[in-house]
């Protein structure tokens, strides 16, 4: 179809008559009229008119052909010579030039036969048959050449008419076929360029360095196979256009005739194509290469950050392994020269990072068109960094206060046991005397002194000074040393007292008692208790509710045998009734038989591990489904929500009044829209079941059920019960027309209708893949479709595109309220399964800025959306006038309500 729809009518070219133009019947030898009129002559032929009519239409429409539009428009001027011929001669040849000339006539010159009797029969014949030719153009017979240099100047007749005109017919020949084939070589090498560009346009970048490396390799040398293609075109031009132009350069005498100077205007005509033709396609060019070149470098940055950022993981990593602060001096130490080899061993990976962070802003710089994605992963980068120099200087900053907590707490006890040393080793009887007690208390004085330096610093301060280091067992370490200070001094005071007496006056002889400084009251350190976690543990008990047995809907069989309205009313409302009940019980038996089981901590080890967590995937939102029509969807129909027992009582009065029904619906359409959720995630629930379906834990739940059929089948009746409505709602509307509340019923249906559609544009909406925006930020989808769509852009780069606007491009229209789009179906087979469609997205137009041009000439079918003032054109073709027109329509409404919220 689409090859009929863009056929073109090929006109002739001299190969195709290549051997009736060396016959030579009809030359155009580029000899002009006065007033530039071109001049086709018929030399004398001796078969004339044995030449085939296909055959003279052919030679005499190609030379019509051959000169330009303004030089046709004067009209031809036509000789005949037929000096050496008949009369009948001339009558033939005027009456197939009369019947088959197809360009405008001026003039036609008879050279009339010489002999005198068939000159005279000339003009006899000619007075009698000039209104039989129908031409209505003047016919001048002529007697000799010298009567036609009246007319026609020599300079513009050939020798063989007694002009100068130099023609030679094979080198003419030689010409038009030069210059057709360079015209064909210049529409085939811009084919090429086209074909190349529309697939650079539509290639998709990949995702790796050693794919995006081969792309680049592939395009370019396509793209330098091309360029020697074009150099050959220019070259084969340039020939041409010396060859044509050899007369006058070998005699500055010599000049073209007005034929000739037209060859010369299309072969430049040509090259300016072709000249634009390659600035077009390298402007494209450009940009295309330049962009596979940044995805390269973006594909090579991706790849070194992965790289990076794993060994930097695994640095921040080891360095989150030490947390220990140590628990003496020795420990410290070590782990600081640990911590050093590691701030070492980081040192490569952090300045791979800063180096490949560096490189990143310079592609950023560079106008890269990635900036989106390379930007976040600098700053990732360079955080990192400043965590890991951070965190080592903390980790210095903690170790060092470890290490000077450490040393004072050494220090401190070190002092402890040298002032326990030394009031060990005071002699208790020699401290009885005067002198001996003052020598003692002169020794504790010295020792004294030294506390300052060794002994801790206030309690209070020393914690806030540590705070951060103060571990549980650091804690108890500190108070341990903290007692035992407070114990030593307790002892000095306590011996100074005794030796100050001593000193001041000498009693009787004291016995001697050795001191026990260990003796001192000691003080239990506290200890430090963590409270147990508590852990709730929580047994989750299941109901196994089996359903009642599965119910089969009943068919709407409306017969002809009813003899009443009322009686196919009772019948469609009884049936609504009765599947309803019968639908929620369903419902009901799966979310407690199925949903509810993949809890119960009995049967988890029979759930697979691919449906772990996944109960949403695969119900969807079934519950909620369940709770509306256990809720709202049946009370409604019983009478308004009345209670179910007063439904049963007054059925009939529903019957009577269908604009009950009706309401229903009308009421609960936005409720019902959680039908289109449901079927959103279907297809992600039919894959989760192909892959667990045959689990020992479903075939329990239907045994338990007592289900004929398996789970899958009843996932399938909320999609089953949608359509069901509006099969009933249509029903319903049939036997109650011209009735009271037919308009209601009518609405209803039109809103299920509205639903059904909704759903089923919503899952073709999920399968959109490649748009960076929100689809839920377009507004309503109103229509979505396939088309076949040319494009027709003005800007200088799409120049090269515009040489094939005759091929299609199959695209899938997504028309919303603030955008349409356009994407491109692809179809995927999934696990040996249906064909699932989805929609890679390649344009979009805001319609806040589009114009519609309803009808395209040529096809009924088509309709044209252009952009910025028809700077870019979209030409659609629908596979049909009413989807065409229902296209169009909403358009319009949605272009008509742009321009009413203007106004």
């Amino acid at each position: 179809t689409d090859e009929i729809m863009q056929q073109e009518i090929r006109p002739l070219v001299a190969v195709d008559i290549i051997e009736q133009l060396h016959r030579q019947f009809a030359i155009l030898s580029g000899g002009r009229g006065k007033d530039g009129a071109p001049i086709i002559t018929f030399p004398e032929f001796a078969g004339f008119s044995d030449i085939p009519d296909e055959d003279f239409l052919n030679v005499v429409t190609y030379l019509t052909s051959i000169p330009s539009l303004e030089a046709a428009s004067i009209g031809f001027i036509i000789i005949i010579d037929r000096r050496r011929d008949k009369w009948s001669a001339v009558k033939a040849s005027l009456t197939r030039i009369a019947g088959a000339f197809p360009g405008n006539l001026q003039l036609v010159f008879v050279l009339r036969p010489s002999r005198f009797i068939q000159r005279t029969i000339a003009d006899i014949g000619i007075k009698l048959y000039r209104d039989d030719f129908k031409m209505k153009v003047p016919i001048i017979m002529l007697n000799s050449v010298s009567d036609l240099h009246g007319y026609i100047d020599k300079s513009q007749l050939t020798r063989e008419l007694g002009g100068t005109l130099e023609y030679g017919h094979s080198q003419w020949i030689h010409h038009r076929t030069a210059i057709e084939n360079f015209a064909m070589t210049v529409k085939t090498t811009a084919q090429m360029l086209q074909t190349f560009g529309t697939d650079l346009a539509e290639t998709e970048l990949p995702n790796d360095v050693q794919c995006t490396e081969e792309l680049l390799s592939a395009h370019t040398d396509h793209h330098s196979k091309l360029k020697d293609e074009l150099k050959l075109a220019v070259k084969q031009g340039a020939t041409l256009l010396t060859c044509i132009r050899e007369p006058v350069t070998r005699s500055a005498n010599s000049k073209l005739s007005p034929d000739e100077l037209e060859n010369v205007a299309t072969v430049e005509r040509l090259l300016a194509q072709l000249d634009e033709t390659e600035k077009a396609f390298d402007q494209f060019w450009t940009k295309h290469h330049l962009k596979l070149e940044q995805c390269l470098q973006l594909r090579h940055f991706e790849h070194d950050f992965r790289e990076v950022k794993l060994a930097l993981d695994n640095l921040m990593e080891a360095q989150a392994g030490f947390a220990d602060v140590g628990d003496s001096v020795t420990r410290v130490e070590h782990l600081l020269k640990e911590q050093k080899q590691l701030e070492e061993k980081g040192q490569e990976p952090l300045e791979k990072a800063q180096s490949l962070a560096l490189h990143g802003e310079q592609l950023i710089q560079n106008n890269h068109y990635a900036v989106d994605s390379i930007r976040p992963k600098c700053v990732e980068l360079r955080r990192i960094c400043d965590d890991f120099t951070n965190e080592t200087k903390k980790k210095y900053d903690i170790l060092g206060k470890s290490l000077e907590l450490h040393k004072q707490l050494d220090k401190a006890s070190q002092w402890c046991e040298a002032g326990i040393y030394l009031l060990a080793s005071q002699a208790v009887d020699k401290c009885q005397s005067q002198e001996g007690a003052e020598t003692a208390l002169v020794e504790i004085e010295k020792f004294l002194v030294t506390a300052k330096e060794h002994q801790l610093s206030n309690p209070k301060e020393f914690y806030n000074q540590f705070d951060m280091i103060l571990t549980p067992e650091i804690k108890a370490n500190a108070q341990r040393i903290l007692q035992k200070l407070e114990d030593v001094q307790e002892m000095f005071d306590k011996r100074q007292v005794s030796l100050k007496k001593l000193a001041a006056k000498q009693t009787r002889p004291v016995q001697p008692v050795a001191p026990h400084p260990e003796s001192s009251p000691k003080r239990a350190s506290p200890k430090i208790t963590r409270p147990a976690g508590n852990e709730n543990l929580h047994s989750m008990s299941s109901v196994s509710l089996v359903g009642p047995a599965v119910k089969n809907e009943c068919k709407i069989s409306i017969t002809a045998n009813i003899q009443t309205r009322v009686n196919q009313k009772n019948h469609i409302i009884n049936e609504l009734i009765e599947t309803e009940r019968v639908y929620v019980e369903e419902l009901q038996s799966i979310i407690e038989g199925y949903a509810s089981e993949m809890d119960n901590p009995s049967l988890v080890h029979l759930i697979p591990s691919a449906l772990q967590n996944k109960k949403e995937i695969l119900f969807g939102n079934l519950p909620e489904i369940y709770e509306f029509h256990n809720r709202h969807m049946l009370h409604y129909c019983l009478l308004s929500f009345l209670p179910l027992r007063i439904f049963l009582k007054e059925i009939e009065n529903c019957i009577e009044n269908p604009e009950l029904l009706a309401r229903c619906f009308l009421k609960r359409k936005e409720d019902l829209q959680i039908y289109e959720k449901y079927c959103q995630n279907k297809p992600r629930s039919e894959a989760l079941w192909r892959q667990c379906g045959d689990s020992i834990f479903f075939q329990e739940c239907q045994r338990k059920l007592d289900h004929k059929l398996s789970l899958d089948a009843y996932l399938l009746k909320p999609v089953q019960r949608i359509t069901k409505y509006q099969l009933l709602l249509k029903e319903m509307l049939k036997c109650s027309k011209n009735s009271e509340g037919t308009a209601e019923l009518e609405e209803a249906l039109a809103t299920m209708l509205d639903i059904i559609k909704s759903v089923n544009d919503s899952m073709h909406q999920i399968a959109i893949t490649g748009y960076e925006g929100d689809v839920s930020e377009l507004g309503k989808l109103l229509m979505q479709g396939s088309f076949n769509v040319w494009t027709d852009h003005k800007k200088g780069h799409n120049k090269v595109k515009d040489l094939a606007r005759f091929k299609p491009m199959q695209r899938h229209l997504f028309l919303y309220t603030k955008m349409l789009l356009f994407c491109k179906k692809r179809e995927e087979n999934t696990d040996g399964h249906e064909k699932t469609a989805s929609y890679s997205f390649k344009n979009s137009l805001k319609m806040s800025t589009v114009g519609i041009t309803e009808n395209v000439k040529g096809d009924n079918k088509k309709f044209e959306i252009w952009y910025n003032g028809r700077e870019e054109v979209y030409i659609i073709q629908a596979s049909s006038v009413e989807l065409k027109n229902t296209w169009i329509s909403e358009i319009r409404k949605v272009l008509t309500g742009q321009l009413e919220a203007c106004r």
